[in-house]
């Protein structure tokens, strides 16, 4: 089968926004998000996309947390970690900081500021509204420290112009290729979930440039067919749905998984393995720079 026909199935386990008042199967500490790691990597994800929670399911950014998270899912599977670096806060030193101690092999990074809110349409009104800064000293220091460590930055756009802004980090180096692209959609204050929409984002980003769609709540099935279809790769996982597409909610992120599996197999395409996945996303170079920046590292010790 041609290479690219196989798709890396991303798994967010968790998120911060959504509890266990919306779904019970909300992974929050971290032997239950490596638990559902684990289901995600039996059912076919080869990548997972990692937010830490305190035990009470609220979100934190402590180092440790991470830590325990990474040891807890190594001690199961194989799977391939992103760690989520977004915080609506300008101070990004806790990002910095798990970054460089765990090395994870990729790094999710918020291309641009934007409104970010929920609204209702049966109460009129809206569930949160905020604003989600991310400038452009913000992007460079988190990038800055993922190339000091080797974590492949993964770009994630909500709307074209986050897409468009890359090029003055390509133009500054900090930036380097391969790419690798995340389209969020349907994100109130970002682009809209519709096929002309992921298709103008694929021609704004650089050529030869691997790229996942990430479809939030109920266009979440419709948008991940669509990127099955153009030749991209699916993220699935309760941080950004919590329903099968039967309408029955979900009781893990396996069972998301499974059903983004079928889909793929359905139009002809194949899961990637773990191993696959490195090779698509271009990590095994990112991985010996990681590994020579830790024996440099060692060596000064």
């Amino acid at each position: 089968m041609a290479f690219e026909d196989k798709v890396v199935i991303t798994c967010a386990l968790t998120g911060v926004l959504a509890n266990r008042k919306h779904c019970p199967a909300i992974p929050y500490t971290p032997v239950e998000i490596a638990e559902e790691a684990r289901r995600a990597y039996e059912a076919g994800a080869s990548v997972v996309h990692l937010h830490a929670r305190n035990d009470d399911g609220s979100p934190t950014f402590a180092p440790a947390v991470f830590a325990q998270i990474k040891k807890e899912i190594r001690d199961r599977c194989p799977i391939i970690l992103n760690y989520s670096s977004g915080t609506i806060l300008e101070d990004v030193s806790q990002q910095q900081e798990y970054l460089r101690a765990d090395r994870p092999e990729i790094g999710a990074l918020n291309m641009g500021t934007m409104n970010y809110a929920k609204y209702s349409t049966n109460r009129k009104s809206f569930a949160f509204d905020m604003v989600f800064p991310n400038p452009y000293g913000k992007i460079i220091r988190l990038l800055e420290t993922m190339n000091e460590v080797g974590v492949k930055p993964e770009l994630e756009c909500f709307d074209t112009g986050h897409n468009h802004g890359v090029w003055p980090l390509l133009d500054m180096g900090v930036l380097k290729p391969p790419f690798q692209f995340s389209f969020i959609l349907n994100v109130l204050g970002g682009i809209p979930p519709t096929v002309e929409s992921l298709q103008l984002q694929t021609k704004i980003m650089p050529a030869d440039t691997e790229w996942e769609v990430i479809g939030i709540s109920h266009c979440h099935w419709r948008m991940l067919a669509t990127a099955l279809v153009l030749g991209g790769n699916i993220r699935t996982g309760l941080e950004d749905h919590l329903y099968l597409p039967n309408g029955e909610m979900a009781t893990s992120n396996g069972a998301m998984v499974e059903v983004a599996a079928r889909m793929t197999r359905d139009v002809g395409r194949t899961p990637a393995t773990v191993e696959e996945a490195r090779q698509i996303l271009g990590l095994d170079a990112r991985s010996a720079g990681r590994d020579a920046a830790l024996a440099v590292g060692h060596a000064a010790e």
